[in-house]
Parts: structure tokens; sequence; C-alpha cells
């Protein structure tokens, strides 16, 4: 069965537990897959970028037919940190529920509204408004020129600076390094793993460290960033508690030894030999 997220964040979890370990967040709007639902209100899911884990099944619209409409439909992400949906067109209105950026919306595109505010329909039907400015077009899938997303991915991880680090996170609540990489890489139309490694069936390939350019991701043992260019990278560091950026080069104030003596490979989705 297919099923969209209908909370602010649905936690993916190692085992059927809240009290395992965070693997992954799935944020509203984005639809999954239940491989199999468990007796204790918990389903096992795969999300549409291949990965898998449990969450509470009450996070969950289940059904084929919504999920299939909500595909077709659903064309916005939320581009603010965070954005409140209101019951009317008007900021003194009670809050329905609450957005973090990421999350997949439906615009109600015959509502006839002002410049300031947009209709939606959430995924239980319920209509609700926010801001036009914190709605983006989503980007068609492989959509971008290289240039065009080079640029719009770093501008995208640099969005999440300071956020704070969040082992299994991918929101503006809190993130981690392979969270930060995929969440960017998705809001510009690419999909690719979740984890901080180089994987099979996804678009990432690896290419020589000479050849690097900003919008590809370094790799560490254990971490992931992505170049920014003049030898600087973001990254969301455990060891730095939250989105920051450092330098490969030892001269650099941001410099860190630690990490740029450990580089494993580095990744890019525009690998072919030009």
């Amino acid at each position: 069965m297919n099923a969209i997220v209908i909370a602010m964040i649905a936690n993916l979890h190692a085992k059927p537990d809240s009290a395992s370990e965070l693997i992954d967040e799935v944020l509203y709007g984005m639809p999954v897959q239940v491989i199999e639902e468990l007796a204790n209100d918990w389903v096992r899911i795969q999300t549409a970028y291949r990965y898998e884990g449990y969450c509470e099944k009450r996070d969950l619209l289940i059904d084929d037919q919504n999920t299939s409409t909500w595909l077709q439909k659903a064309q916005h992400v939320i581009n603010q940190r965070f954005a409140d949906v209101l019951q009317e067109p008007k900021i003194q209105s009670s809050i329905i529920m609450t957005f973090v950026k990421g999350s997949v919306v439906h615009v109600v595109s015959d509502e006839p509204l002002n410049k300031e505010w947009a209709a939606i329909q959430l995924a239980t039907g319920e209509i609700g408004y926010l801001r036009q400015q914190w709605l983006l077009q989503k980007v068609a899938e492989n959509s971008l020129t290289e240039y065009v997303f080079r640029e719009n991915v770093v501008q995208t991880a640099l969005s999440y600076l300071a956020t704070p680090y969040r082992w299994g996170g991918k929101s503006p609540l809190g993130i981690d390094c392979s969270g930060l990489c995929s969440i960017a890489y998705m809001l510009n139309g690419v999909t690719i793993f979740r984890d901080a490694k180089i994987a099979e069936g996804f678009p990432i390939k690896e290419i020589t460290f000479e050849r690097m350019q900003k919008g590809d991701l370094l790799f560490f043992p254990g971490h992931v960033a992505m170049y920014i260019g003049q030898t600087l990278y973001v990254h969301s560091s455990l060891g730095g508690n939250e989105v920051n950026i450092n330098s490969l080069d030892e001269q650099h104030a941001l410099y860190r030894k630690d990490l740029a003596t450990t580089i494993t490979a580095v990744g890019s989705l525009f690998y072919k030999e030009r």
C-alpha cells in the first residue's frame, strides 16, 4: 500500500519502538510505501528514495488512490524554515498545523486570493492558508542545467546554516550530515542516497579530487559534506554541533585537519568525462 505523511515530521526508526535509533525523518506530504503493518500501530515503510524503517501508523494516510492523486496535485514545497497553516488568510487566524522546510503541499490554484496568501489543501482534504512567499514550485526531476543545479544546491544547503545537529534529522529543527546533503539535492530535483556513502543505483558517482566543483559531495569515514567552492564546504557536523562551514586549506581560519586529512571519496552528479 502507498501512503502520504500527514504529520509535520514522521520519525523513521530502526525498530518499531520510539526509543530505538532515529534513522531518518520523512516530511509532511512525502509519499512512502507501506511494506508491513504491525500489531502495535507501527508500520514498516520505504521512502521514495528507497530508505526503510519503522514509523507510527498515525503519521500516515494509507490509501493508494489518495496517494496517486496527491502525487499529481502536490506540486509545491515549503521554502521557509517553518510555516504555519492557518484556518483563514489572516495572521490573527488559528493554526491548523505547522510545516517545515521541504514539506510537500497542494496549492489550490482556483482559490481567489490576493498575492500575500495561498490556499492549500491538506492530504486529509482540509483547506488552509499560508503565505505565498513561503511556497516554491517543485523542481522537476533532473530538470536543471549543470550550472543552475550547482548554484542552487549550494544555496539550498547554506539555507540550513546554524541548524542544530540531530542524528537522523532532515529539517530546520535538526539535521545530520547526510540529511543536509540529501534534502538539498531533493529540493533541486535529484534523489541521492540518504547515507554518508556512494551507493549503487543512485546518480552520485566517484570523481577525482581535482575535478571537484561546487555542489559535489565530500565523503569521510561516516560523514559527508557539500563543497561550496574556494576550498570551503558546508556540513552538519556532530563536532560543530550545527550546520557550519569549514575549509580544506590548512592556512584558512576554518580549517579542520581531522576532516581535510581523511577524505575517502568525492562524488558528483556530473561525473561523465568531458
